[in-house]
This record gives structure tokens, C-alpha cells and sequence, in this order.
């Protein structure tokens, strides 16, 4: 991924999370328009990359759009064969199925984020995942 983009995404992401906590919507609103400018930008270009369709993903309100925007980053991270990003977003976009009472979704996503992470080296992430589908499985 290029860096400079990388960059600003993170900066990005840090605002965000800064509008979010101090509630301040209108910084937040357009702090998240520059983000989805660089995803709508970038979008099938060599610049692409699934983080910035995870991070614009993240911080969307809407569960159903956020779900969309995660599907978005697994295609942009299959087409690179990132077993990271594949495991993450699969992760985030369960838990918003879970959220939204979709927990056969949500065990397809774990599913296939749990296959990802046998590549990866984060345990933390491998631990959530299992954690997440051994009760949704149990449930």
C-alpha cells in the first residue's frame, strides 16, 4: 500500500475517533467525508487497499452500509491475499451481524475469518474470533 495513503488514512481514523469521543459531530461528519473521498478515489486503482474500506467501514453509523463497506474490504483484501485483513474484517463485520440479529451470518463470517488466521500472527485477534464463534455456536 502506498504509504503517504496508509498515513493519511490512519491520521484520519485518529481524528475520528477523537470527533468521536469529544461528540462532535460535525468534525466527525467531515473527517469521515475526506476518508470515503480517498476510498471513492482510490477505488480500482493501484492505490486501493482494504484498509481504507475498513476504517471507512468502521466509523459508519449504519449497520447495513458498514456491513456493505466490509464486504467492499474482503474483496479488496482477496484480491491481494491479505490473510490479515481477511481475518479482521471477517471479525468486524460478525460482530456488526451479531448486533444486527443476523448470527448465521455472523458464523459464516468467523467461520471464514477463523480459516484467514491460521496464517496470522496475532493471537489476540485469532482469540477473538474463536471466542466470538464458539458461543455464537453454542447459543
Amino acid at each position: 500500500m502506498n504509504t503517504k495513503i496508509y498515513k493519511e488514512v490512519f491520521s484520519l481514523a485518529n481524528d475520528l475517533m477523537s470527533f468521536a469521543n469529544k461528540k462532535d459531530q460535525v468534525g466527525f461528519d467531515a473527517c469521515y467525508a475526506q476518508l470515503k473521498k480517498i476510498c471513492d478515489d482510490n477505488d480500482n486503482t493501484d492505490k486501493d487497499h482494504p484498509v481504507q474500506w475498513e476504517a471507512l467501514a468502521d466509523f459508519n453509523d449504519d449497520i447495513e452500509q458498514a456491513i456493505a463497506l466490509y464486504n467492499k474490504a474482503l474483496l479488496k483484501a482477496e484480491a491481494i491475499n491479505s490473510k490479515d485483513y481477511l481475518s479482521s474484517i471477517g471479525y468486524s463485520k460478525a460482530l456488526l451481524q451479531v448486533e444486527f440479529g443476523d448470527s448465521e451470518g455472523a458464523i459464516e463470517s468467523l467461520e471464514k475469518a477463523k480459516t484467514h488466521s491460521n496464517k496470522i500472527i496475532d493471537k489476540e485477534l485469532k482469540a477473538e474470533i474463536h471466542d466470538l464463534l464458539k458461543e455464537l455456536q453454542e447459543a
